[in-house]
């Protein structure tokens, strides 16, 4: 019993998010803070690209996490950080990407996949029911597939 508590105990911690926040790296503020580590939560690393730059641990992630803490230290509000970060990475640095012209194609195209998933299944259906049935065998037809079926 007590291995099994101690496996599920090993494979808990494992699941656990572990953040590559640095203790060096911390602010003295909680307050600032929390909203570093929000803000770290909504920036890519453009190394790991699928992780956030407050759980990669890539030397970049660290420059950026870095540099969200000065900025906010200097008095940017969490959106002029966000868009500061932005600038210099473009938009592929958001998790989440801002719902702008550019990227309309990005956020509609599952609608749009629907929608035509939806039409060609409509049209594949109308053509299957549209088929004439079978024109039936002429009498010559019948005679040579009997003939075929005896030998």
């Amino acid at each position: 019993m007590i291995r099994l508590l101690l496996a599920l105990l090993l494979f808990l911690a494992s699941v656990v998010p572990s953040f590559a926040v640095n203790p060096d790296e911390v602010l003295a503020d909680p307050a600032l803070e929390a909203r570093a580590r929000a803000i770290s939560a909504q920036l890519r690393c453009m190394v790991c690209q699928n992780q956030s730059i407050d759980d990669s641990n890539a030397e970049l992630a660290k420059d950026l996490r870095l540099l969200v803490r000065e900025r906010l230290k200097n008095g940017d509000t969490d959106e002029a950080v966000i868009s500061y970060v932005v600038s210099r990475y473009g938009q592929f640095v958001l998790l989440n990407p801002r719902f702008e012209a550019k990227t309309l194609v990005l956020w509609g195209m599952p609608a749009i996949l629907l929608v035509v998933g939806i039409l060609t299944l409509v049209v594949a259906a109308r053509r299957r029911g549209a088929r004439a049935p079978g024109v039936p065998l002429s009498d010559e037809e019948k005679e040579r597939l009997d003939r075929l079926l005896r030998s």
